[in-house]
């Protein structure tokens, strides 16, 4: 039984942010590190794919709907994707980049010392876009939720990427935030499971990672993307009201 989990969701091809992050002393001292999708849409999805592959057994992958995404646009069962960046990562990505995303799975278990038996997800523990929300009503939680073994203790999922923690439906809920491409506030956010739960962000320069990514992307707009997403430019409340209707509100 793992003692401590690092869980690591929503990078979005973001390279620095990444780095950052598995530098950390409690990462590197991690049992497993969990990353729980949304991995490669982004101005540097390949550079993080394989940063994440060179973690070895020690990593347990779950694939995101961006993930999904991304396959079946270069597999040709998809015409485009909305989000626009998405596109030119798909075409940046190898055939054995390709093969791992398509085969992730949707959730895992692991039983992590302190909290039980914890299922990890991207988004619900039955959907890779679903939203859930911090303040999401208490028959929202019961409606995802509806089929799971009586036995999970937690639920960590990404998706939203906004960090909380909550008790729903009798299990305790962690969102662990994004690592590279945060709401509300800047900084690479992660979280630390066992025996305990603690949100956490790692700090690092915006403006020097942004003016990286800007120099070794070839993504025509990637000063700009980065500049939004490294410094949080996108709000809280902003991301609330967006995410609320597919909340079922």
């Amino acid at each position: 039984m793992p003692n401590r989990v690092a869980v690591l969701s929503d990078i979005h091809g973001v390279l620095p942010a990444l780095e950052a992050v598995l530098a950390e002393p409690e990462v590197a001292a991690a049992d497993r590190i969990v990353l729980t999708g949304d991995l490669a849409a982004g101005p540097q999805p390949a550079e993080v794919l394989d940063l994440l592959a060179g973690l070895g057994d020690r990593a347990a992958w779950i694939g995101g709907n961006a993930d999904r995404e991304l396959v079946e646009y270069r597999r040709g069962r998809r015409d485009g994707i909305p989000d626009p960046i998405a596109p030119w990562a798909a075409e940046r990505l190898r055939e054995d980049h390709l093969d791992r995303l398509a085969g992730l799975p949707l959730s895992l278990t692991l039983p992590v010392r302190g909290l039980g038996k914890v299922l990890f997800c991207h988004a619900t523990p039955r959907d890779d876009e679903e939203v859930v929300l911090v303040d999401s009503r208490p028959g929202r939680w019961r409606e995802v939720f509806r089929g799971l073994d009586e036995d999970v203790d937690a639920v960590v999922c990404g998706h939203t990427h906004m960090p909380f923690v909550r008790l729903a439906n009798r299990r305790l809920v962690v969102n662990p935030g994004s690592v590279g491409m945060p709401y509300g506030r800047a900084g690479a956010h992660w979280a630390l499971l066992g025996p305990g739960v603690e949100l956490r962000v790692t700090e690092f320069d915006a403006a020097s990672a942004a003016a990286r990514i800007a120099r070794e992307s070839s993504y025509p707009e990637a000063a700009a993307w980065a500049d939004h997403a490294l410094n949080a430019r996108a709000g809280d409340e902003e991301a609330l009201e967006v995410f609320g209707p597919r909340d079922g509100r």
